[in-house]
């Protein structure tokens, strides 16, 4: 069996990356036919995942996601590329509130400048 594991280490607290974390198991539920279990404890969450030829969890903490995967003998065959796609997604969830928040933040305001 094929073994993924991807760290992501983040400063979003947890109840931002909790929300993240949801967000990423609606998505691997509609764009890869997974089912998702999502369990919300005091300092850690957990998002366990299936489906043929695939089980894993990604542990979701204050300071970081950590997905652990493995692959059946056909799907080992494609480590690459799932890996691949699973972080291009992770890192695409965490981008977006990096963007946000700079969009959020007031422009720095600019001086007239004097006509001489």
């Amino acid at each position: 069996m094929a073994e993924l594991n991807i760290v992501r280490e983040h400063a979003l607290g947890l109840a931002k990356a909790r929300k993240l974390a949801f967000k990423w198991a609606e998505q691997v539920e509609q764009e890869f036919d997974m089912q998702c279990t999502y369990s919300e404890g005091k300092h850690t969450d957990e998002v366990d995942f299936v489906r043929a030829g695939i089980k894993g969890n990604l542990i979701v903490t204050k300071d970081r996601f950590e997905l652990r995967a493995q692959l059946g003998f056909l799907l080992g065959a494609f480590k690459g590329t799932i890996e691949a796609e699973i972080v291009k997604n992770l890192d695409a969830l965490l981008a977006a509130p990096t963007a946000q928040q700079q969009a959020k933040e007031p422009a720095a305001k600019k001086r007239p400048v004097k006509k001489n």
